[in-house]
């Protein structure tokens, strides 16, 4: 438990839901307190099943080494692929043969141990904030365990009903031409960058064509590591907010003129994973238990080409963020949970739904699609921010703060104001 700030808090605490599925939930603290969600309640963190400090723990380092060396790899080659499925293959056959039953790792049992939790800890009621995976993991638990929840704030919203593998192309198509549309608002970034839409599919297509191999510093440092740039890794680059959305148009058109470096060098970051600091075997039980099933490789593809008619097969095989997943759950081998998982959570306790504009990950109509069967909730959407809202905006943080305080009439007034900030401008080049 992290204390409040204030000397006189209120008595119910907020618990915290991390996301991943299998992020660090003690790591991502120092964010949810830099946005002061601790400043009137006491915060509650727990680690989640599966995850660092937990027994078991279900981190892969066979596929953090895959990472590690997956950055000289072409992102969606069927050979990267392959040794992607072979790491995760070893994961499975170690914790398997350590008597880890992997499907008892999922949303379901995730949210009794926070229903449990709270019994455990004589709360009588407590506040949930979840962001990412945690708003999953949230809905989830507002439906199968509502007893005690004061209020629920969910932020970067996965509606249980709907996560899926083709979702997920549906989601960067939202928040990467909501990038593009804000740079048209703005005369300046419009003028220097035009039809952004238009260079970034033939830079998709060109990288898949024609694969840039350059040497990139590592953003946190030390040695140049050789890195692969192909339409797969630009784009995913792209969803996971790598580039900060300001520097996107500007990464683009320099990409176009010969300079890939503001890709290149988060491309490089990957080289040097902590090992063992995510638990990707939970990634891989949810995932393959409630995201992937009922959806097929044909069908991804289908969504990719909705989203993005005029890029390669080979990039829109690949969900963004999640490659080569069917062939992986083919090998983790849990049980199909969807019946009791993909499903839509109707609640009338007090909640708000907090998305970013141009979040890729978690496409922001997607809160207002929750938000629809929770009939007591505050919807709200903040310009320019991606993915994971509070930790990037004060005014998001201030009405999170509103809202505890207040959960069926927070203070939303600071969001009216709000535009996307300025795009980087760099002198125009001639194309090398």
């Amino acid at each position: 438990m992290i204390p409040a700030v204030s000397a006189k808090p209120s008595a119910d605490p907020v618990v915290c839901m991390a996301g991943g599925p299998g992020g660090d939930a003690f790591d991502d603290m120092q964010f949810v307190i830099g946005a002061g969600v601790n400043q009137d309640r006491d915060l509650i963190v727990m680690t989640q099943r599966g995850t660092l400090y937990a027994q078991p723990n279900l981190a892969c380092p066979e596929i953090d080494r895959f990472y590690a060396e997956s950055v000289g790899l072409r992102y969606d080659a069927a050979s990267t692929g392959r040794r992607l499925v072979r790491a995760t293959e070893q994961c499975r056959d170690r914790l398997a043969g350590e008597g880890v039953d992997l499907s008892a790792y999922n949303t379901t049992e995730n949210a009794a141990d926070f229903a449990d939790l709270r019994k455990a800890l004589g709360i009588r009621r407590w506040n949930v904030y979840g962001y990412s995976y945690g708003t999953d993991l949230g809905l989830t638990y507002l439906r199968r365990h509502p007893q005690g929840i004061r209020s629920v704030a969910i932020d970067s919203v996965v509606p249980p009903r709907i996560v899926s593998l083709p979702w997920t192309w549906d989601s960067a198509q939202e928040g990467i031409n909501t990038i593009f549309a804000a740079c048209a608002a703005q005369p300046a970034c419009r003028n220097r960058y035009p039809n952004l839409s238009r260079t970034l599919t033939q830079q998709v297509r060109r990288l898949e064509a024609h694969p840039l191999t350059v040497m990139a510093q590592p953003p946190a440092g030390g040695a140049p590591v050789k890195v692969v740039l192909d339409g797969g890794a630009l784009v995913n680059l792209l969803v996971a907010n790598a580039v900060p959305a300001v520097g996107v148009p500007a990464a683009l058109d320099e990409l176009a003129h010969g300079d890939p470096g503001r890709f290149a060098r988060p491309r490089a970051a990957g080289a040097t994973p902590v090992s063992g600091e995510f638990a990707h075997g939970l990634t891989q039980s949810v995932a393959c238990s409630e995201w992937v099933p009922g959806y097929s490789q044909a069908d991804l593809l289908a969504a990719g080409r909705r989203a993005f008619p005029g890029w390669p097969g080979s990039v829109l095989a690949q969900a963004p963020q999640l490659p080569f997943q069917h062939e992986a759950c083919r090998v983790w081998n849990v049980p199909d949970r969807t019946p009791v998982q993909r499903v839509t959570t109707v609640s009338n306790v007090p909640a708000l739904v907090l998305s970013g504009t141009f979040d890729a990950k978690t496409g922001a109509r997607w809160g207002a699609y929750a938000a629809r069967t929770l009939y007591r909730s505050t919807t709200v959407r903040i310009p320019g921010i991606g993915h994971w809202v509070v930790p990037q905006s004060p005014c998001a943080a201030s009405v999170l703060t509103s809202f505890l305080t207040r959960p069926t009439a927070p203070d939303t007034r600071c969001v009216a104001g709000l535009t996307p900030k300025p795009f980087t401008i760099v002198p125009a080049r001639e194309k090398s």
